[in-house]
């Protein structure tokens, strides 16, 4: 039986039940210090997963209920889980998340694409398209062994055919950069707005004591084509300092020059001190959006950085770096001559100032207002639906 109110007493409002999709818990890279952000928002969220290894997440993400799908009972799901992608689909679909009435799915690989109530708001934060099976397919192909490039052939279709199908249950969908939006678009038909993700960018700091060593920092993987900046530096002469690890390190050092060094691994502290001190950083990938080149800024050094991607919206060419336009080690040898003529000119302020658009506090306010946006709108087809069915 419902017992009205009486007159003047206020009806308490249900606590709002929140639920965070996020693609793998595995690893604490950029995807996952965005989670941790939103988890600041919704301190009583439950998460959602296909997969998690609980020993390396942070005391941030432990604090919170985790639940994993199906994916995660399957053999070897930790370090496997990809090739259960065409499995994703049905898991997330096995998620019951009736109770939930605010759900916030993080996209880069499948999780968007879970079932909610109709008055539920659902919003997707995006960081990419999945881009093995969109943009970057016949790259990945081609980097795959030939069983694994068999098998992407086979599943990708139905993948492709699934994730633009998925896209529709959004109320809202957010990009992280105009680069991610644009892919949005073209693969998902889905307008998005873009909420750049949060850096920490006040705990970089000025250095005076500037070397004439550029540094080259992330995974040494193919596709942040660190062999570009090795070449271009090993035939200029000038001094590079690589930093990261990854499969290419050996092949790397072999065909560096004397001015070229390594390093594998740093404290925090001794990296922070390295975006400081160095000459100018040099970012090669073509990134969604790319946390690195921000944080050089917010140290006060310029980048010189491949002109596509991200790094076109968070590196200001001839303000705070300098563009080059092909993944070739020509174009950076040109894009550094370049460089050396403007360097006399940079402000360190200019680059400081352009990071801090970047700051966590913009994130929190910016992801909340895209929250309350779709709220709006489902509160504003709720309103039309019962207007509907009253005309009948």
């Amino acid at each position: 039986m419902t017992v009205d109110p009486t007159p003047g007493e206020s009806v308490p409002a249900r606590p709002r039940k929140v639920a965070i999709v996020h693609y793998w818990l595995v690893t604490m890279r950029g995807g996952e210090r965005v989670l941790e952000r939103i988890c600041d928002l919704y301190p009583d969220a439950d998460i959602f997963t296909h997969v998690v290894d609980e020993a390396a997440l942070s005391q941030t993400l432990k604090r919170h209920r985790i639940f994993s799908t199906f994916i995660s009972k399957l053999p070897l799901a930790k370090t496997q889980y990809q090739k259960y992608l065409p499995l994703m689909p049905a898991a997330l679909e096995a998620l019951d998340l009736s109770a939930y009435d605010l759900v916030i799915s993080c996209e880069a690989g499948p999780a968007k694409g879970v079932i909610t109530r109709p008055d539920a708001v659902h919003v997707t934060y995006c960081h990419s398209p999945m881009r093995y099976i969109w943009d970057q397919y016949h790259a990945y192909r081609k980097a795959s062994g030939k069983l694994a490039g068999l098998y992407l052939r086979l599943v990708a279709p139905r993948m492709r055919a699934w994730d633009r199908m998925s896209a529709s249950r959004p109320d809202v969908i957010m990009a992280n950069s105009q680069f991610v939006r644009r892919r949005i678009g073209k693969f998902w038909g889905r307008e998005a707005s873009v909420v750049y993700p949060p850096v920490d960018v006040d705990i970089f700091q000025r250095s005076d004591a500037v070397s004439d060593e550029c540094v080259w920092i992330s995974q040494l993987v193919p596709y942040k084509r660190p062999d570009i900046a090795v070449d271009a530096f090993t035939r200029s002469g000038r001094k590079l300092h690589v930093i990261g690890d990854g499969p290419m390190l050996e092949t790397l050092k072999a065909r560096a020059g004397p001015n070229v060094r390594f390093t594998t691994r740093m404290r925090f502290d001794e990296l922070r001190a390295a975006y400081a001190q160095a000459r100018a950083l040099i970012f090669t990938a073509e990134e969604d959006f790319g946390i690195i080149p921000v944080e050089s800024q917010a140290a006060g050094r310029p980048v010189v950085v491949f002109g596509r991607g991200g790094g076109t919206e968070t590196v200001i060419d001839g303000e705070t770096g300098i563009h080059f336009h092909e993944q070739s080690a020509d174009s950076l040898i040109a894009a550094m001559e370049r460089f050396d003529a403007w360097l006399p000119g940079f402000d360190p302020e200019a680059a400081i100032a352009n990071a801090s658009r970047f700051a966590r506090a913009n994130f929190l306010r910016d992801f909340a207002a895209e929250v309350a946006r779709a709220e709006r709108l489902v509160a504003a087809d709720s309103v039309l639906a019962s207007e509907r069915i009253e005309a009948r």
